[in-house]
């Protein structure tokens, strides 16, 4: 089993190669598309792989890759994947619903404000003279 410290730096390692790979790629202006230019075996990807196209095609996902290496406890390391939910979702769904600050007291509503009323015309008797 992995300590937190080594899988953070495999983690970065990781990274690293992903960074190089989309650097180091050979674009085929002729076909419109990224081919890999080495073998990078820790991202599942060999040489003349194609990680990118214009049409119907799926690039490699890093998350993805992140969790076919991961140990079964490493799920609080990586975050949940945004199509199936996610943070936000688990935001919005649970957190927000849940009610703050359950054992402090409220704070009185405030006083009304009144303003002052002004002077009424003609005393109060209105726009029409009797």
């Amino acid at each position: 089993m992995q300590t937190l410290e080594e899988w953070k730096e495999f983690v970065d390692e990781l990274k690293q190669q992903w960074r190089i790979l989309w650097r180091d790629r050979i674009d085929d202006r002729v076909r419109a598309e990224g081919i890999a230019d080495r073998d990078y075996s820790m991202l599942f990807v060999d040489r003349g792989t194609v990680i990118i196209a214009t049409r119907d095609y799926r690039p490699p996902d890093f998350l993805e890759i992140l969790q076919l290496h991961s140990p079964p406890s490493a799920n609080v390391v990586v975050p949940p994947v945004p199509s199936v939910g996610g943070w936000g979702k688990f935001i919005r769904s649970v957190l927000s619903k849940q009610e703050r600050f359950a054992g402090r007291r409220r704070r009185a509503p405030p006083e009304p404000n009144h303003k002052k009323k002004q002077q009424l015309k003609k005393g109060g008797r209105g726009w029409l003279h009797l």
